[in-house]
């Protein structure tokens, strides 16, 4: 154990910094090993030693060393001095301040070229602070590489991010966002068939939509009390009526001149200023002019909204009905352009979504970091099913024709399989199928319920008579009750155990009604208790007949995507024919949703797969 620091004369008494060695002169206690820095106490107060970067605690200032008592302070020293703690004094001594020994912490060596350069000879507290970071840091990146050399590394790791973030403006921020925005509706219009924009609705009892009526509830009973008034002012009235011609004048096409000539000469705001200032106007007339008008250009859908304005006499009611119908007629122009642009769109979605996400990378480098994960793995998973059916086949290891690198395009389809069988709660979705998340979301939850449906129909049709699933009628009526009963399945509070348990007795039921009205014979009380139990064992993911039918789904997707539907469907495998109608209709969205993504992104697939089978095409030449 190191001997104490020797005690040093005051600040202004020894040394040529006030206590300090000598430039050059090596102090005895850093001859030997540096000790160990002292534990901080529960209750003291800290500072950094301007020179040294080790922990001090403040000292209390002797009364001889106060300014200007004689004490011999110099006077470029400091007020206050920072020494290092002294744990054996009692917490109240006062004793004068010792001076600190050279204590260097490790990985935080003095730097002697450092304190020649401090030709005044004054401590800065910004070296010592910033020696002390490094040593810091220093000791944090060598444990945490003990730690990386001690521990085994996963197979699998989530992909560290190939550049270093940066800072980027607002306006760039909202330039990017503005760029995405426009990509995702652009793609929502070109997939989504049945895309439309339908009218904000605020929640019940939401803040916003309470402030929103009382805003609203202001406005127009301020509307009231002006035209109530002797005479009355119509200001805001006037300001309406311009906002109601714009939005006319915005529902007309190019080829509507009259209409336009017409909505101009009509609500001429300088001439209704005048006729108001002149008490000549006649709201009435202006309100009967623009019904007609909204009624000519909206849609038939709103023909019952322009009947009811008609009844309504009063002018503040009837503005605030108008403009009602006016952001309903809004919203029936945006569909109505977005249905007149979708043909125009699809000929140039796949340029624009590409050249958008291309703008988006060039500000964004590691945007493609998730995308490039999934294809590792859809990689490795494929090689090592591979290698697995061939063993599996009895072909022994695997030869060196085996072990070619496999076709982009195959890695492709198996990696979209995998976003069939994803985990969104816990995993992020690849970068450029994150438009799609929702209807992949949506496949996987159907192609869940259709493998649960498939095995129960499989098991109940195995364990009754031979006839029985020839029946078209109670086929049908079958698959009905158990796709009703298994309609929530993926809410968080369904119970699948349970509904099994009433999808048995019901199956039962209908199935011993149908034997006895086809003449078969009827189920005995074992054949139903075995039929029980055989769908109750379905809720496990792991139950044989599940996972025979799910395989076999995959795999009808699977060869729906390497046909790409330039041909009929492929045939569906032997023990799904009840569910083929539905299978086939979610096979082909799939193979659509696929098809599209894979024309927009397949520049950046196609790079990303050439790294990576190159590097397993090196791995298969090292074994060879």
């Amino acid at each position: 154990m190191a001997a104490p620091a020797p005690r040093s004369p005051p600040p202004g008494r020894g040394g040529r910094l006030g206590g300090f060695p000598e430039r050059g002169s090596r102090s005895s206690a850093a001859l030997g090993p540096p000790p160990l820095p002292p534990r901080r106490p529960p209750e003291s107060r800290w500072c950094v030693w301007p020179s040294l970067g080790a922990p001090a605690r403040l000292a209390p200032r002797s009364p001889r060393y106060r300014r200007g008592n004689g004490g011999g302070q110099r006077p470029g020293d400091p007020a206050r001095r920072c020494v290092r703690p002294d744990w054996n004094s009692a917490p109240g001594d006062s004793a004068r301040p010792r001076r600190a020994a050279s204590f260097t912490p490790r990985g935080n060596r003095i730097n002697p070229l450092r304190m020649s350069e401090n030709r005044d000879d004054k401590p800065h507290p910004s070296n010592s602070e910033r020696s002390l970071e490094d040593g810091v840091d220093g000791a944090d990146e060598s444990i945490r590489k003990r730690i990386r050399q001690s521990t085994p590394s996963p197979q699998r790791l989530p992909r560290p991010q190939s550049t270093p973030p940066r800072f980027v403006s607002v306006d760039e921020l909202m330039e990017t966002v503005k760029g995405v925005t426009n990509m995702a509706l652009a793609h929502e219009i070109v997939v989504n068939g049945d895309f439309q924009i339908k009218p904000a609705e605020l929640p019940e009892e939401s803040l916003e939509k309470r402030v929103r009526e009382i805003v609203h509830k202001a406005f127009w009973d301020c509307l009231s009390v002006q035209l109530s008034e002797d005479p009355p002012t119509y200001d805001h009235a006037i300001k309406l009526v311009g906002e109601i011609k714009e939005t006319l004048l915005s529902f007309l096409l190019p080829g509507h001149s009259r209409l336009r000539n017409q909505i101009r000469e009509v609500l001429d705001l300088d001439l209704i200023k005048q006729e108001a200032e002149n008490g000549a106007l006649d709201i009435a007339r202006l309100a009967e002019f623009i019904i007609g008008m909204m009624g000519t250009l909206c849609a038939p859908a709103r023909d019952e909204e322009i009947k009811k304005l008609k009844d309504i006499k009063e002018i503040v009611p009837l503005f605030r009905a108008m403009f009602s119908v006016l952001d309903l007629m809004k919203v029936d122009m945006a569909n109505f352009a977005v249905t007149s642009i979708r043909p125009h769109l699809m000929h140039q979605s796949v340029e624009y979504e590409r050249k958008n996400f291309q703008e988006f990378f060039e500000k964004q480098p590691n945007a493609l970091d998730f995308v490039t994960q999934w294809l590792e793995e859809a990689s490795e998973d494929f090689i090592h099913q591979r290698n697995r059916n061939s063993l599996m086949a009895g072909e022994g290891a695997v030869g060196s024709e085996e072990m070619v690198a496999p076709c982009p395009l195959t890695i492709q389809n198996h990696a979209y399989m995998k976003l069939l069988k994803w985990d969104h709660l816990h995993r992020p979705f690849p970068e450029t199928v994150l438009m799609d998340q929702p209807r992949f979301q949506e496949m996987q939850q159907e192609l869940e319920r259709l493998s649960v449906v498939g095995a129960i129909l499989l098991v109940t049709y195995s364990a009754s008579a031979p006839g029985v699933s020839s029946l078209a009628g109670f086929a049908e009526k079958l698959k009905m009750v158990v796709h009703v009963l298994l309609t929530d399945m993926h809410l968080p509070s369904f119970n699948l155990n349970e509904a099994l348990a009433t999808i048995g007795e019901k199956v039962c039921v209908e199935v011993t009604g149908c034997l006895a009205q086809c003449g078969f014979t009827p189920f005995t009380a074992d054949k139903e208790i075995a039929l029980k139990g055989q769908i109750q064992a379905i809720a496990s993911p792991d139950d044989p007949i599940r996972k025979l039918v799910d395989a076999r789904i995959q795999a009808f997707l699977e060869a729906c995507l390497a046909s790409s539907l330039q041909k009929s469907l492929p045939a569906v495998p032997g023990g799904l024919g009840p569910i083929q109608k539905e299978l086939e209709e979610v096979a082909i969205k799939f193979a659509r949703l696929v098809n599209y993504n894979r024309m927009v992104f397949s520049p950046y697939y196609d790079a990303i797969l050439s790294k990576i089978l190159k590097v397993e095409g090196s791995r298969v030449s090292v074994s060879l």
